[in-house]
């Protein structure tokens, strides 16, 4: 049993059993970085349809983004690195990438697109194992998955990924939509 802090959700009123989620006292760190990472990054996206780092909301998301993946990083279950791990790297990369986007020459006159998709990205690929580490976990005494590798996480990840793909055509059309009325001004 890992030593650190232990979550008490709740206590089965017919039993004397508490059932609790145990963390280290890094893993309950990292884990409220990583969550207070995603409420600036949806509260950018629902207010504004993007995540953009001109915005406060988008800074703070890519800050606590990047302290949620290096704080991951000694964390480790089955003594290796795991695809959450890879996902935490991709996101690293991704981040400057995204941030510079606009004024990166590769990318050229879309280079605002590709800060859209880039960050947007970097929160699905934040949601992956948000979704995959918590489905293992409750609810508690009988979680819905065994582990992230369960087929039954299948449906799970194959939704977030819809709702991912429509949020960034939603994006792309929003953003071809600004650069049409300001052409014919």
């Amino acid at each position: 049993m890992p030593t650190g802090i232990t979550i008490a959700i709740f206590t089965f009123a017919n039993t004397k059993k508490i059932m609790a989620i145990q963390l280290t006292t890094l893993g309950y760190v990292h884990t409220v970085i990583s969550v207070l990472a995603l409420i600036p990054g949806f509260a950018s996206l629902f207010s504004h349809g993007i995540i953009t780092p001109q915005t406060k909301s988008g800074k703070l998301y890519i800050l606590l983004t990047v302290l949620a993946c290096l704080s991951a990083f000694p964390i480790m279950k089955s003594g290796h690195p795991s695809p959450g791990h890879f996902l935490g790297i991709l996101i690293l990369i991704i981040l400057p990438l995204a941030y510079y986007a606009r004024s990166i020459k590769l990318f050229g006159q879309k280079g605002l697109y590709a800060q859209v998709i880039l960050l947007t990205t970097t929160l699905y690929f934040s949601l992956v194992p948000a979704f995959s580490e918590t489905l293992t976990r409750v609810p508690l005494g009988h979680p819905y998955a065994t582990s992230p590798d369960d087929p039954a996480m299948k449906p799970v990840l194959l939704s977030l990924t819809i709702v991912f793909l429509a949020v960034v055509t939603y994006q792309i059309f929003k953003l071809r939509g600004q650069r049409s009325k300001l052409h014919s001004l």
